[in-house]
């Protein structure tokens, strides 16, 4: 689910500063299922990401500056904290190699830097056309940090 609110997080920052924009309209949008959109929208305005208005010229808009809300913002809106595995958790004691994992202790360190780097990634960045100045080093063989070769986060 976090790839369709990265979608329709980007949708709603094309109508930034203009008219508010309704789950139905975004649905529409982005060609995703307006069941989805709702349940979606719900989390983002949830977790303050999205806020929403009822009424006369209601609907929705984003509820901070797209600059200023972060690819991990939205991941973690829908999926909770960002982790490659809930081992660590507290409460988690359901893996078998447990006991003699010796990965386990390095799992903070790569969640932190995984999380980092969706941190870097802003809405802006997302919604608008990839900027001339990442097309070009992509094109020198420079990729960005958050990029790979095909240009894909």
């Amino acid at each position: 689910m976090a790839d369709y609110s990265v979608v329709i997080m980007t949708a709603a920052a094309r109508h930034c500063g203009g008219a508010r924009v309704s789950a139905g309209q975004l649905a529409e949008e982005t060609g995703l299922p307006a069941p989805t959109v709702q349940k979606l929208v719900s989390r983002l305005t949830s977790a303050g990401l999205l806020r929403s208005s009822r009424g006369v010229g209601g609907g929705l808009r984003l509820a901070r500056p797209a600059a200023a809300i972060s690819l991990a913002d939205i991941v973690e809106a829908v999926e909770g904290p960002i982790a490659l595995t809930a081992c660590i958790e507290e409460a988690r004691q359901d893996c078998t190699l447990e006991e003699c994992c010796a990965v386990r202790q390095h799992w903070p360190v790569v969640n932190r830097a995984l999380r980092g780097a969706l941190a870097e990634v802003s809405l802006t960045d997302l919604s608008g056309p990839v900027a001339a100045v990442e097309i070009e080093k992509k094109n020198s063989g420079e990729v960005p940090a958050a990029l790979d070769t095909n240009g894909a986060l």
